[in-house]
């Protein structure tokens, strides 16, 4: 008995230092620690020892020829490190429990002579990198940076992170869309607003985000990737910060521009209020921008193209406040509100060729628009956390636009022996008010891992637009002997409302049923409503008749509505951190109903879609991750493609909608691998995709015979897909002070489309390479060297095999130097190479030159006086162009734009930080 007594405890005490060992197991992941270890010269030094001690570890090893040490399954807390070598001193490292993550990259450890006895860690220019999940982490006090830098400058000199001259900021190939200062949006997320305003030796560190909102109950099926955001963790002591800009210039040819903005940042309460005027057709709120340079492209592959890509002349005025503050210990507010003024003048001409059999529908165009675009938007955010955990969010938006266009046209369009010369003129008013409702509530339960997530997103949208149209041209038909010469001539007054309401609901519930597993029960239901009501008024019958004569065959009274519910179920599975992988399906009924009164007509389309969803993520190890993903998505039909009108307002277009379009289903699947070497400083990304829509909804184009009048209505088709990759490369070269960034995409797109009642296939296949070299010196010189060559080939079936080939290469180049502290003189210049496009006016090759020199000076240099001139060469006015190739139609134009000009500016940077303490 005494036996079996002892042989019970002996298998309870086993039994529970098990459990204990497990409990300790699941209470501490293995890490990873690596780094370097070099001499004051930089060189990296072999033999050191490193010693590492934590709650549960004593481990030492000594450092590599090349200076390199690394640590595996490490698993306890309070990590102390010690770096011992003789002749030198000895360096002591810890790392506090709460900043670590399971793979670290230690900065670089200098080691210096025993002469002198100095105690610490020094840190060169390595940058120290941490690679969590979805999470890159820059340790910023590992950079040396010239005196009172900003942060925009600071990102230029980290790896994978490129800085375009408007301001955007690219992280591994993706713009970043939004920035927050200790995991709260900065000033509404606005990018400049931190970049331009936040010292760089004020910040910590800087994490580089894949998000996805977790309080969103349709996570599971969506087709977007996860926007890139921007957290930059502040230093304990410089969390309360006021600052603000003054900026004023003129320049030749009428150039100027104004900015005055106040910003206050005080522990996660802010308010900012900015307004500008300019005509450069400068970025919106700036915060201070002294450049007075264009809005840039947001494209990585074109990035340092010097060239404006806005059309026109822009005279823009805007004026915007952001506020935001914690009302009560567990409630988040924040609002903004914006006005902006745009007035834009656009002059050019273009070309459009329609191919049919036997005969070529040219369209010629010389044109002026002005564009007057009154915008306000006023946007709120409530988020509050009850006592049991629970989440409520609150998000309304309000919006209102009056635009006012005046279009003017002078054209002639042949076909064969006929011709038409004339004028097309078009003035408009619209009002827009808009307004959006998105409500969510999240439901806090005891067990981990459950979860409830309500929304409801409601929309409301209402357009009063007047239109005013002339069209008048003399058409000379040269078949008969005796050309035949008549005259076309319509006004037409035009009044429409539109009004669209939906609203989008959404319930998810997640449940755990094991260690690894979880179920998500999702429900989805979307309602739209449309109606259009329109008016036309003939006003020469008017005039001739004495009285308002209305063209009933273009009047509108026509009702839509679209109705989606979606039932799913997802089932996901995560054995361990490593590996992620989840398969869902879900039901997707769907109608489609329109109803004409006045004809007393209805139309039904009725569909069911099965929904099939799966996806993994596996970490193959530290440093490398790989993803496939497959989700398909609805897409309805827009108003223009469903008006069952014969809109002949233009009349060499005439648009006739179809009521009885059913509504797209495409089929979406996509892989990326991505490959960190932190040791090296280097990132991998590639990224390969492949969508199918079925029901792809396609012009359908007839010319009308013996005439220049082409006719367009709409039809659903299959066959249309779409095939795409990209990849992208970053690397230093010899030391970090040389930076490579390597990347290029192909996109394939097999396009449909009908032309007088025959299918025809656009294919067209567009390839980009494009390759950025980097380099600084010290403090005193920073250059940038950058090629890009872009293929685009487009070929179409009908009515015969035809194929266009565009070639353009880029190349350019950006120096900066420091004379002194307070005198930088900068230069850049691109050149493009243009070919192989239909029109002369496509294939230029415009060299586009900028310069500028510097000068800053009072206390802590805030005041800057810049001298610049841009497009010394005065060839950006003739970069406004655009070409486009759908079904049997090759179109391209080329407009106005801003050309050489000098400018003068003076930026005031009024700023009050807190003491050191």
């Amino acid at each position: 008995m005494e036996h079996h007594r002892y042989l019970i405890f002996l298998i309870a005490t086993l039994f529970f230092v098990g459990l204990g060992s497990i409990g300790a197991k699941a209470q501490t992941e293995p890490r990873q620690i690596q780094g370097f270890v070099v001499d004051t010269a930089g060189t990296r030094l072999k033999g050191v020892t490193i010693r590492l001690t934590s709650t549960r570890d004593t481990i030492t090893v000594i450092s590599s020829n090349a200076g390199y040490y690394r640590f595996k399954d490490i698993r306890g807390l309070d990590i102390r490190l010690s770096y011992s070598m003789l002749g030198h001193q000895i360096v002591n490292r810890t790392l506090s429990s709460k900043n670590l993550f399971s793979f670290i990259v230690m900065p670089n450890v200098v080691l210096r002579p025993q002469s002198s006895l100095i105690e610490g860690v020094y840190v060169l220019k390595t940058i120290p990198v941490v690679y969590a999940g979805d999470t890159v982490q820059y340790n910023m006090d590992a950079f040396t940076f010239r005196s009172n830098s900003l942060l925009e400058e600071a990102l230029k000199q980290l790896p994978g992170i490129q800085v375009s001259r408007d301001g955007t900021v690219y992280a591994q190939g993706k713009p970043i869309s939004s920035v927050q200062v200790d995991g709260r949006k900065f000033f509404g997320g606005d990018v400049l607003t931190a970049t331009r305003n936040l010292p760089a030796d004020f910040i910590k560190s800087i994490q580089i985000l894949n998000y996805r909102n977790e309080l969103s109950a349709d996570k599971r099926f969506t087709t977007e990737e996860p926007e890139k955001i921007l957290n930059i963790v502040l230093k304990e002591d410089r969390k309360r910060i006021s600052f603000g800009q003054l900026t004023a210039g003129v320049g030749t040819r009428e150039r100027y521009i104004g900015s005055a903005g106040i910003n206050r940042f005080d522990d996660g309460q802010e308010f900012s209020l900015v307004g500008s005027i300019n005509n450069t057709n400068t970025s919106l709120f700036s915060f201070g921008s002294p450049t007075g340079m264009g809005e840039r492209e947001k494209s990585l592959f074109d990035v340092n193209d010097f060239v404006d890509p806005t059309d026109g002349l822009n005279n823009i005025r805007s004026l915007g406040f952001s506020f935001s503050d914690n009302l009560a210990e567990n409630t988040q507010f924040n609002a903004n509100y914006s006005f902006t003024r745009k007035k834009n003048f656009t002059e050019g001409n273009s070309i459009l060729h329609s191919d049919y059999l036997r005969n070529r529908i040219s369209n010629e165009e010389n044109y002026d628009i002005t564009n007057d675009d009154n915008f306000h938007r006023l946007r709120a955010e409530l988020k509050h956390r009850f006592q049991n955990q629970d989440v409520l969010e609150i998000k309304p938006v309000f919006s209102y636009s009056r635009v006012y266009v005046w279009n003017n046209r002078k054209r002639q369009v042949n076909n064969n022996r006929i011709t038409n010369r004339g004028t097309y003129q078009d003035s408009s008013y619209q009002r827009n008010p808009n307004l959006d409702i998105d409500m969510l509530y999240a439901k806090s339960f005891q067990k981990p891992g459950r979860k409830l997530l309500g929304s409801v997103s409601l929309n409301f949208n209402s357009q009063r637009k007047l239109e005013d149209v002339l069209d008048r041209y003399v058409s000379v038909d040269s078949t008969p002997i005796d050309p035949i010469h008549s005259l076309f001539e319509q006004r037409y007054f035009i009044q429409q409302r539109n009004g669209t309401d939906g609203v989008r609901a959404s319930v998810s519930f997640v449940e755990p049923f094991s260690a690894y597993s979880t179920l998500e029960f999702l429900y989805n239901y979307e309602l739209t409503d449309m109606t259009t009501q329109r008016i036309v008024e003939d006003k020469l019958k008017s005039e001739e008749l004495g009285y308002f004569f209305y063209v009933d065959s273009l009047g509108v009274n026509y009702n839509y509505r679209f109705r989606n519910s979606r039932m799913g179920l997802n089932y996901l599975y995560t054995p361990h951190k490593t590996f992620r992988a989840n398969i869902g399906f879900a039901v997707q009924p769907v109608k489609l109903s329109s109803f004409l009164p006045r004809e007393d007509m209805q139309y039904t389309y009725e569909n069911v879609n099965l929904v099939p969803t799966a996806g993994f993520k596996w970490r193959l190890n530290e440093e490398t991750d790989w993803s496939v993903d497959y989700v398909g998505k609805n897409n309805q039909p827009n108003l223009l493609h469903i008006i069952p009108i014969r809109d002949n307002s233009n009349s060499q277009n005439i648009i006739v909608g179809n009521p009885e379009l059913k509504a797209e289903f495409s089929n979406r699947i996509s892989t990326t691998l991505r490959k960190f070497v932190t040791s090296r400083g280097q990132y991998f990304e590639t990224n390969f995709a492949y969508n199918y829509v079925a029901n792809k909804i396609v012009s359908d184009k007839t010319a009308i015979s013996g005439s220049t009048i082409q006719e367009t209505t709409f039809k659903n088709t299959d066959g249309y897909y779409d095939i795409k990759w990209y990849y992208l490369f970053n690397t230093p070269l010899f030391n970090e002070n040389v930076q490579l960034d390597i990347s290029g995409n192909t996109d394939y797109y097999n396009n449909l489309s009908y032309v007088n009642d025959q299918r025809n296939t656009t294919r067209q296949f567009i390839y980009s390479q494009s390759a950025q070299l980097r380099y600084s010196w010290s403090d005193y010189f920073e250059s940038m060297f950058n090629a890009n060559y872009l293929l685009n080939n487009a070929s179409y079936t009908w009515p015969y095999t035809t194929k266009i080939t565009g070639h353009s290469l880029l190349a350019s180049a950006a120096t900066k130097s420091y004379l002194g502290e307070h005198v930088t003189l900068g230069a850049e210049m691109s050149q493009r190479f243009n070919s192989g496009y239909a029109s002369s006016f496509m294939n230029i090759n415009p060299t586009i030159i900028n310069a500028y020199l510097e000068f800053s000076f009072l206390h802590n240099k805030q005041a800057l006086l810049r001298l610049q001139g841009f497009d010394l060469l005065d060839q950006n006015k003739n970069m406004g162009t655009y070409s486009e190739y759908i079904g049997n139609d090759v179109y391209e134009a080329r407009n106005n734009r801003l050309g050489r000009y000098f400018m003068v500016t003076l930026n005031m940077r009024l700023q009050k930080y807190p003491k050191k303490r």
